[in-house]
């Protein structure tokens, strides 16, 4: 590493930290009803979008908000499936692209929906422009808006008091969208093109080379996609190199900027949750406790990648990395990515040393819970809130409470559910591919790293991330089927037990703070809720990271490979 690589990761987590309570603040005024700078701008296509959906708005028990979001999610799944199987019928289709297989357009509609973009497709010979505009960009607001739904679902329930709602999901999706995402969207798409992105309806160019060869140069609507597929944490790239490809990340500046928008959101909505719960201190814990895992995460995988090795003739590992951007860049996307349930990519992390790959499956395992998701990374975080505070209060003999709620067994049993759901996936689901010939016939490797090939797919699913080890073909009728019901479980297996959480905590009373009550923002606090997070992830994990990626590392250093 360079003193430059150095100064650049200082400065992309002083610019994350900064912009945290700017942008945090905003979206507090947005969700709480105050005015703000786009309220006039924009509202009036906020109450457009009201009157010409017809939208109930009156507030919402935790059923019927449940009901409204997993109705909604429904009609996306059915609209982008139907999109790709009728694309070759559709306008917008310049190239004449077929229809996609029913399997992989059924894998591909739920990945969009659930907020996950796994692809096991070439986007530029797959998609059509209707399908990339119409299906796959707008499933990428709308599934982000969800996530952030959900997370003030379940604020609303830990900072209101003995009331049965806890919102109205057409109005926390229609704000996110039209306040937040599309206004960030515009402006860094407008970026992305004076920066040399392709945002084009025109068919596809033949060039020719230096070696008078013809070649065939994609084109689309890719601005308009990357910038919403980073920004609301999506991933799914519209060319299938994703952020390696010219057309998606030309320069050093868009590089930059493309990672920092991915944590953008996650970052800031951990302050517009201290402003609503009313204590800016649990929204600076929550940040802290992410912060702290990511640069740990990141620090573990840059050794990895620089340290010598007897197979590469101790040199730093130049594979399957994008030469304009170098092992730092490569290695900052891949742990901010996997952190933040993204999936974009600028390298190949099928060729990433075992420990680097290792952190980035880490990442996922934990739940993405490292700012995560948009709205999903804080959700799951409180998720490990609940149970740390139910471990802490089991310490020190007291009844485990957080911000004036009680903490009973319902919402542990609701927390241990989420928890449960993706890990499930996980294990199950990877050990029946690995040990099934419809898992292992399209596998590129074997031994230790075959498996962590597997185990990637199954925890990129179960964690909605979408990012890909490599190596594996998973555009088969098996992979599609088994990772397409891995992401519906790692998605709404955590939403429907959070939005009962937030229905029973939000009847609760609250209980004034005191003496003796186990505080929940401070140090402390910190350092137990990353102490739970390591301890389930290890506990639940280690033996199959043992089997794959760690032992790979060992065989590694004694110079044999897969």
């Amino acid at each position: 590493m360079t003193a430059l690589d150095i100064i650049q990761i200082i400065l992309f987590l002083a610019i994350l930290t900064a912009s945290a309570p700017l942008l945090g603040g905003f979206m507090a005024n947005v969700f709480m009803g105050k005015p703000h700078v786009l309220s006039k701008p924009l509202g009036w296509l906020e109450r457009l979008i009201y009157r010409l959906s017809g939208a109930p708005l009156h507030e919402q028990d935790w059923k019927t908000y449940t009901f409204s979001l997993l109705a909604f999610n429904a009609v996306g799944l059915v609209v982008v499936f139907l999109l790709q199987m009728l694309q070759a019928f559709l306008p917008l289709n310049p190239e004449g692209l077929a229809g996609v297989s029913w399997h992989s357009a059924l894998n591909t509609a739920i990945s969009f929906v659930t907020n996950t973009n796994w692809q096991g497709y070439a986007g530029e010979t797959t998609m059509s422009y209707a399908t990339q505009a119409l299906g796959l960009t707008v499933q990428n607001f709308v599934s982000a808006a969800t996530g952030v739904s959900v997370l003030l679902a379940l604020t609303r329930g830990l900072a209101r008091k003995q009331t049965p709602h806890i919102g109205n999901f057409w109005a926390d999706l229609t704000k996110t969208t039209v306040y937040i995402l599309l206004p960030l969207s515009v402006v860094f798409a407008l970026f992305l093109i004076s920066q040399g992105v392709v945002q084009s309806l025109q068919p596809y160019q033949t060039a020719t080379t230096l070696q008078q060869e013809a070649q065939q140069i994609p084109m689309g609507l890719a601005a308009s996609q990357i910038a919403i597929k980073q920004l609301g944490t999506n991933g799914g790239g519209f060319f299938n190199a994703n952020g390696a490809h010219p057309f998606e990340n030309p320069t050093p500046l868009s590089n930059f900027l493309q990672m920092l928008a991915i944590l953008l959101i996650p970052a800031a909505l951990t302050y517009t949750y201290g402003k609503m719960v009313g204590s800016l201190k649990q929204g600076w814990v929550l940040f802290s406790a992410m912060m702290v895992l990511l640069v740990v995460g990141l620090s573990i995988a840059l050794c990895a990648e620089y340290a010598a090795n007897p197979v590469f003739g101790h040199t730093a590992l130049m594979e399957g990395k994008e030469t304009r951007f170098g092992i730092t860049n490569s290695i900052l996307w891949e742990t901010v990515t996997t952190a933040a349930s993204n999936g974009s990519v600028n390298a190949m992390h099928d060729s990433l040393s075992p420990l680097a790959g290792m952190v980035a499956m880490v990442n996922m395992m934990l739940g993405e819970v490292i700012f995560g998701g948009v709205g999903a990374g804080l959700y799951g975080m409180l998720v490990f809130v609940i149970l740390t505070v139910f471990i802490a209060g089991l310490m020190v003999g007291r009844s485990p409470e957080y911000l004036g709620k009680k903490i009973e067994a319902f919402e542990v049993k609701m927390a241990i559910v989420a928890i449960l759901a993706p890990s499930t996936v996980i294990l199950i689901f990877g050990a029946w591919a690995a040990v099934s010939q419809m898992g292992l016939s399209s596998l590129n490797n074997a031994g230790a790293h075959g498996l962590s090939e597997i185990l990637y797919a199954y925890t990129s699913a179960a964690g909605n991330n979408g990012s890909a080890f490599a190596g594996l073909n998973a555009n088969t009728v098996f992979y599609n089927l088994t990772l397409g019901l891995g992401m519906l479980i790692g998605r709404f297996g955590i939403i429907v037990p959070l939005l009962a959480v937030a229905g029973s905590l939000a009847a609760k009373k609250a209980t004034p703070f005191s003496s003796g009550t186990f505080r929940t923002d401070n140090g402390l606090f910190v350092a137990l809720l990353i102490g739970v997070i390591l301890i389930v992830g290890g506990l639940t994990f280690f033996p199959v990271l043992s089997l794959s990626a760690i032992v790979e590392h060992f065989l590694l250093s004694n110079g044999i490979l897969f």
